[in-house]
């Protein structure tokens, strides 16, 4: 799509029309300045100029005398009765001159002086008014403006979005496609006596595309798109939000059959409480809009599409049938919908032939379509940087690292102790959840410090995105996460400031199971909690009694206590394997998954592989070989 633009005046209508206005300023201020250059004497000293010849021109005029010397300089002085001024100034054989005053009309004066400039406000305030009125800003585009729309107009395009530019949403673009065939189509829909749907409602978390889902149903249907974002509609005056509104639709009422797309429409369609008192703009606002998706006037061949990752703020009047119809779930792809995302964004970028975006498409899980896009970008400046030209898998993987975790701290030098702390504090993690069933394999270990602050970390990528997790499954992850303290306490018999994220982790998951899955015997299934703001964090907030509260608070520490000391347990159980991977991460720094479970299970891994292949090629070659011939011991 292609954003009309208002047509564009040359740079020299602007170059003429400020000369103008400095030719009519010169002209104007001209006879003030040639006052200030002339200078002021007195009468005596005139007539003494003028007797004693001195004098070449003079000027009478009703108020002041101007006169020029012999040298060509002009003085001014006032004018007195004097009979023989006249008669002086000839025998001086002076040039003099009188001005005439002719006499005005009183009622030309008038006119001159108090009509004509009244007219010529008048008639320049009634451009500016009609120019504003033509622009939609009504009543209130006397403010500059402020009645404008502002929406951005796009007019279709061949380079414009298509669906096929749009991966990871199958479900959302099977629903969209139904406005799209309406409006190539409406007589298929009004033969039968159905209507589409006045408003569709995109919600889901940001980033997932929900403004490229917008665009690309404009793209698709070959139809003018009207995008405006709802904070636009907010002003300070109140009124001019609703004149927005009625400017927008009166637009897209012009350009029909047409999209209107309402980016971020939470901004001005928020529940209305009553607390308000008086003329509250964004209750004006959302009033208009209301009355404007269904009022007594149709919106026929207008279709309204709005975004918002705050569904449950909206007011109830505008989620009603008959203006919003439909709501379309736009949710974090999953791992076939990331896979497809990947290969999209990847067609911009130069690839290497072994790239697999199966495997990337995992170790991203939980990404939205826009940190997918950060990936391959990150994965192509990666490859810029180390000097090669196209992006292989391992730029791609280190990308993912890097939207996680973020980049390495090259500069962050950790002491010997602090090192054998954090390699003992991630082994911890990672062998808790490999002795444990139903636990995700472990992908990657390292010991590296991030920028996000975290000196360390453990890679877990389960093989299948889960969409339903079992008790003995969140225990095993709570379990997993009290791993890296188990481990330090196991070992040095003491506890680090490390574990403070894992902490924060598993309280809260302890605290979801009891509160919001029903998995506690005392409560059962009982919702103690809420959750509100589900796409941007997921707020909560308890819905019970203090006494209550301190009942789950309870079992909150005796079901992460419990898991803790199973975590332990499991490493002390297997205090060699610990020793020996901390050991081999420490020296390494960064193992992957399968080196970590080969060392586990015992097996050689390939770092021990390929030296004990240099150990036999080096012993091959010391060993003496006797030749059949001169029985002599030769060195090969």
């Amino acid at each position: 799509m292609q954003e009309v633009q208002p047509p564009k005046k040359p740079m020299a209508f602007y170059y003429i029309l400020v000369l103008a206005v400095i030719l009519m300023f010169n002209e104007m201020a001209r006879p003030y300045f040639d006052q200030a250059q002339i200078e002021q004497v007195d009468y005596s000293q005139f007539m003494d100029m003028t007797e004693s010849q001195q004098i070449g021109k003079v000027e009478i005029k009703d108020n002041q005398i101007i006169f020029v010397d012999q040298d060509g300089k002009k003085y001014k002085t006032g004018v007195t009765n004097d009979p023989q001024l006249v008669q002086r100034l000839h025998d001086s054989g002076a040039e003099f001159t009188q001005d005439i005053k002719e006499e005005t009309s009183p009622i030309v004066s008038f006119f001159l002086a108090w009509i004509l400039p009244l007219i010529i406000f008048f008639a320049i305030g009634q451009y500016f008014s009609r120019k504003l009125m033509e622009r939609g800003g009504g009543a209130n585009g006397m403010f500059f403006g402020g009645g404008n729309s502002q929406a951005k107009i796009y007019v279709p395009s061949s380079e414009g979005i298509h669906f096929k530019d749009v991966a990871g949403e199958d479900e959302a673009k099977e629903n969209l496609s139904e406005i799209v065939d309406y409006l190539h189509n409406p007589k298929k829909y009004s033969s039968i006596g159905a209507s589409m749907p006045k408003g569709v409602l995109l919600v889901g978390p940001p980033g997932t595309g929900k403004t490229m889902l917008a665009k690309a149903v404009a793209g698709e249907a070959d139809v003018p798109f009207f995008s405006i974002a709802g904070s636009e509609f907010v002003e300070m005056f109140v009124g001019m939000g609703a004149s927005k509104v009625r400017d927008l639709f009166k637009q897209a009422k012009e350009k029909a059959p047409c999209i209107v797309f309402i980016d971020e429409i939470d901004a001005i369609g928020q529940k209305r409480n009553g607390a308000n008192m008086g003329n509250d703009e964004r209750e004006q606002t959302l009033n208009q809009l209301l009355t404007e998706m269904d009022g007594f006037e149709g919106n026929t061949g207008v279709i309204i599409l709005a975004a918002t990752n705050r569904p449950d703020s909206l007011d109830p009047a505008l989620l009603r049938p008959g203006r919003f119809d439909r709501r379309v779930p736009v949710e974090l792809p999953d791992l076939k919908g990331r896979e497809a995302i990947l290969a999209v964004h990847g067609q911009k970028v130069r690839l290497a032939s072994d790239v697999d975006f199966h495997t990337v498409a995992r170790m991203a899980a939980g990404a939205s379509g826009a940190e997918l896009a950060n990936i391959v970008n990150e994965g192509a400046l990666r490859a810029v940087r180390n000097g090669r030209e196209v992006v292989t898998e391992a730029d791609l993987e280190e990308s993912v690292e890097v939207v996680i975790a973020g980049y390495q701290k090259k500069n962050a030098i950790l002491s010997d102790k602090e090192k054998h702390t954090v390699a003992y504090h991630e082994i911890g993690h990672a062998l808790v959840a490999a002795l444990q069933s139903h636990s995700a394999p472990v992908q990657k270990i390292t010991i590296i410090p991030r920028t996000s602050g975290a000196l360390g970390y453990t890679m877990q990528v389960e093989k299948q995105d889960q969409y339903i997790l079992t008790k003995e499954e969140l225990e095993n992850k709570i379990a997993t996460f009290t791993g890296g303290r188990a481990a330090e306490e196991v070992k040095f018999n003491q506890v680090s400031t490390g574990a403070a994220n894992d902490i924060e982790q598993a309280t809260k998951l302890a605290r979801a199971m009891i509160t919001r899955y029903g998995m506690s015997e005392d409560f059962g299934m009982v919702a103690m909690e809420t959750v509100t703001n589900r796409y941007l964090g997921g707020d909560t907030s308890l819905a019970c009694s203090a006494a209550t509260q301190e009942q789950i608070d309870r079992q909150v520490v005796a079901l992460v206590r419990e898991q803790h000391e199973k975590a332990r347990k499991l490493l002390a159980d297997n205090m060699e394997k610990l020793d020996e991977l901390a050991a081999y991460l420490y020296e390494k720094e960064t193992i992957t998954g399968d080196e970590f479970m080969k060392i586990l299970k015992g097996e050689e891994t390939a770092a021990e592989a390929e030296a004990r292949e240099d150990a036999e090629e080096r012993a091959k070659s010391s060993t003496p070989v006797v030749d059949p011939e001169h029985h002599k011991y030769n060195l090969a």
